[in-house]
């Protein structure tokens, strides 16, 4: 096949070249194979032309603080990128046969209750909802709508925190913590997370550029998102660590200062579960948390 992905260049973008090793791929970057600015149309147009997919991963990092310069960016990054995509994707002579845009599931309702599928609550509504959290699901929602009324079949990714090896990545962040004695119980504990394995993740898109009958919103996530005591507690065990220190929320606001993030990371409970892939027949390598953890831990270790 002939991929596209536009700012390739990170964490997922790695997943996915490692995924499509034996197909044609294509990154557009400001360092990649093909030059562009995530803003402007260019030579990078022709790109698309005939492309069997165009996946869009272009955005500036959420894993800082939300001042008023960082909002700006995170949000223009997304929807600029997305706008010039749009209109590349409908002047091309051969659009594109798939277009798969990242989406978050963080655009669901912070939920203690029954899991969201593609048809859950979204965020917004919440009493007492944090200021940070209100932006990051309005992020998600103009992110989504940038992508409407494309000139070709587009799916929504609203993808859970994608969960590799490779340094840099959260998975990384949370086994630093677990190794430094640091992986207890965040807050309550009680929230929820949800999250994908790199493999799974991979071959979810792989499924989403063969199925031409499926289109909008896909949840990619595990279709067992676990509460976070669990989950460090499963990481913790993967990583032979007997202990993990609890963190306060005052103390997790401290961090994140320090840390030039935010605490949103952590603390909203995600409960998101993969309605539509499943409804597809997509079969998980890597179902359940404290599986996937193992694996992560011996692939990292023989990294």
């Amino acid at each position: 096949m002939r991929i596209v992905l536009a700012g390739g260049s990170g964490q997922i973008g790695a997943v996915l070249k490692r995924a499509f090793a034996a197909d044609d791929v294509t990154v557009l970057s400001r360092s990649g194979d093909v030059r562009w600015d995530g803003r402007t149309l260019g030579a990078w147009t022709n790109t698309l032309d005939g492309a069997d997919a165009l996946i869009n991963l272009a955005g500036r990092t959420v894993d800082c603080r939300y001042t008023a310069d960082n909002r700006r960016a995170i949000m223009d990054s997304r929807l600029e990128s997305t706008h010039v995509l749009r209109e590349a994707i409908a002047q091309a002579d051969v659009p594109p046969r798939v277009w798969l845009q990242s989406s978050t599931a963080t655009i669901y309702a912070d939920t203690y209750g029954p899991a969201n599928a593609e048809d859950g609550t979204l965020g917004g509504n919440e009493p007492n909802l944090p200021d940070t959290w209100r932006f990051s699901i309005d992020v998600a929602r103009r992110w989504e709508e940038a992508a409407a009324g494309a000139a070709t079949r587009t799916v929504l990714l609203r993808s859970a925190m994608v969960m590799s090896p490779d340094r840099g990545g959260v998975f990384d962040t949370l086994r630093t913590l677990v190794r430094r004695g640091l992986g207890g119980r965040a807050g309550s504990g009680r929230q929820f997370v949800s999250w994908i394995h790199d493999v799974d993740f991979a071959n979810a898109i792989k499924l989403l550029i063969a199925r031409e009958d499926i289109d909008g919103p896909v949840n990619l996530a595990a279709p067992e998102p676990l509460p976070y005591r669990d989950f460090m507690a499963a990481l913790r065990k993967a990583e032979g660590m007997p202990f993990g220190l609890p963190a306060t929320k005052w103390m997790l606001e401290a961090g994140a200062f320090l840390m030039r993030t935010e605490t949103e990371l952590v603390l909203k409970s995600r409960r998101v579960v993969p309605g539509r892939l499943v409804e597809a027949g997509f079969t998980f390598t890597h179902p359940t948390w404290p599986e996937a953890a193992r694996d992560l831990v011996a692939r990292r270790r023989a990294s």
